[in-house]
Order: C-alpha cells, then sequence, then structure tokens
C-alpha cells in the first residue's frame, strides 16, 4: 500500500517587475502582500530601489537591465506563470528588456501599472520612459490601469488643444495596442471614485465606490496586483476587474497610519478583526 502523501497543489503563480519600497506601502513589496492574500504566489524580478516612505520618493535607482532580464529568465525556465503584473521598471533600457521577455510568452496576461509618479508627485517615468512604454509595452498588454492623470500623460496627443477625456484617452491607448484599459478616478473631483473599464468597443463597465477621507500610498499597486492575480486564478476580465476593486477598497477602507505621510492599504484586513472589516458591498455597479 502506497502512503506517499499527495503533492499539494500549485497555487497560481504571477511575476512581478516592480521596484522596492522600504515602506512596503507600495512597489514589489504591495505585490507580495497582495498577491499572497489572494491565494497566489508572487515571483518576482526587482528593476530598481528606491528610497521613500509614507511622504515621498527621495531617489530611485534602477538595477541594470541584464540583471533584471536574468531575474525573470531564471523564473520562467522553472516555474509555469498564470500571469504578469508590471509597475515601475525605473530605465528605458529595463522598459526594453521587460518587453523583450513577455514577447516570448505572449500566452500569458500582463497588467500594466504605469506608475508616473508617487501620491506626492515624485517623478518616477520620464517622458523617455513613457515613449517606450506606448511603444513597446502596450501593444502586449492583456490591461492597463492608469489613474485619469497617468492616462491623459499617457494618451497625450501633440494636436490636443485642452485637457482629453477619459473615453478619449481609453480609445487612444486602446489604439496603441493595450486589449482593455481601466482608468479610476480617484484624482478626479467626484462625489465617488468612479472606475471605469474599456474594451475594444467602449465602455464594458463602470463602477462607483465611496470616496473615502485621507490619501493612501500603494492604492494602485493593490488594484493592478488584485487584477493579476484574480486572472491568475481563472477569472475572465471582467470578474477579475469587479473582484479586485472589492478587494481594494476594503484594502483601503481598513487602511493603517503608520507613518507621517500617506495611510497604507491592509492588504490581511480579512484576517483581523470582523467587526473591523468593510462588507464589500459598497459598490453601486452598472454592468
Amino acid at each position: 500500500m502506497n502512503t506517499t502523501p499527495a503533492t499539494p497543489p500549485c497555487p497560481p503563480l504571477v511575476l512581478v517587475f516592480a521596484a522596492s519600497d522600504p515602506s512596503s506601502g507600495a512597489g514589489i513589496q504591495a505585490d507580495l502582500l497582495t498577491l499572497a492574500s489572494l491565494g497566489c504566489h508572487p515571483l518576482t524580478a526587482l528593476t530598481a530601489i528606491t528610497v521613500q516612505d509614507t511622504v515621498g520618493v527621495q531617489s530611485v535607482q534602477a538595477l541594470g537591465a541584464e540583471l533584471v532580464e536574468q531575474q525573470a529568465r531564471a523564473i520562467l525556465e522553472d516555474m509555469p506563470v498564470a500571469a504578469f503584473k508590471i509597475g515601475v521598471l525605473g530605465s528605458v533600457e529595463n522598459v526594453l528588456a521587460v518587453a523583450e521577455i513577455v514577447s516570448d510568452y505572449p500566452e500569458i496576461p500582463l497588467i500594466l501599472d504605469p506608475v508616473l509618479a508617487s501620491g506626492r508627485g515624485d517623478e518616477l517615468s520620464g517622458e523617455e520612459i513613457i515613449s517606450a512604454m506606448r511603444e513597446m509595452l502596450l501593444p502586449q498588454t492583456t490591461l492597463v490601469t492608469p489613474n485619469a492623470p497617468e492616462a491623459r500623460r499617457l494618451a497625450e496627443s501633440d494636436e490636443d488643444e485642452g485637457e482629453p477625456g477619459i473615453d478619449v484617452c481609453a480609445q487612444r491607448l486602446i489604439e496603441m495596442g493595450a486589449q482593455y484599459v481601466l482608468i479610476t478616478g480617484t484624482h478626479e473631483s467626484t462625489p465617488q471614485v468612479v472606475n471605469t473599464l474599456y474594451g475594444p468597443n467602449g465602455v464594458v463597465r463602470r463602477d462607483q465606490w465611496e470616496r473615502l477621507p485621507g490619501s493612501y500610498h500603494g492604492s494602485g499597486c493593490t488594484l493592478a496586483s488584485a487584477i493579476a492575480g484574480c486572472i491568475a486564478g481563472g477569472a475572465n476580465i471582467e470578474d477579475a476587474v469587479r473582484d479586485a476593486q472589492d478587494y481594494t477598497w476594503n484594502t483601503l477602507k481598513n487602511g493603517f497610519r503608520a507613518g507621517m505621510g500617506q495611510f497604507i492599504p491592509d492588504r490581511f484586513y480579512w484576517a483581523r478583526d470582523d467587526n473591523e472589516t468593510g462588507d464589500a458591498k459598497q459598490a453601486d455597479a452598472q454592468d
């Protein structure tokens, strides 16, 4: 009789390309916390080291593109990755290296979080990096998740006489090659936060969320990683976007102020006192 115990199933594996954040509010640490909270096993290719806290970013030091590639290739040759998540890349060379890597795996969904600035407005991606992302990464992207200012900056045109609307920005980003675009409304002056998912034929869904007081460090990282985790777990784009928003809203509702700056989302809110968690029913979804 064979008494060897069965091998437990492997959780979904998500490979993250992102920069380190010592506060673990944003960056690759936020990705790790989010993916682990959602039952995934996160894999990492570190792209840059930052000096930052909950107040702002002091400096960014990109790692060499060769080292970024070596990290990712080693993982991809060893493990079956179910999704890619891309955050801060740190240099044009890293954008080109990551674009080449993911082009070898076109069947793996790619979630791109185009982090262009910190919550305080510190520059994280200059115009050369943005241009390289437009040309090399957007055409390979399953879903790009900019906030409204990032969407406008990514989609800006020399012909613009004023600030383009988010519908126009989404259409342009899809024309650049992204399959889907989720534009978040955290930076807009609306009573509620309105997040809109666009596909090739226009609006797929629009969700409205209670606008919470305070400012949060790493909310965009959390949302993009949650979407990647849901997709890795088998959800389609629309369900992944809806479930990831639900999760992210609760991490913000239960966020904590660990330092002197922004609140940090609590990615493990569900593991704490049930009386302190949100009920995840605050969305007014328009399917």
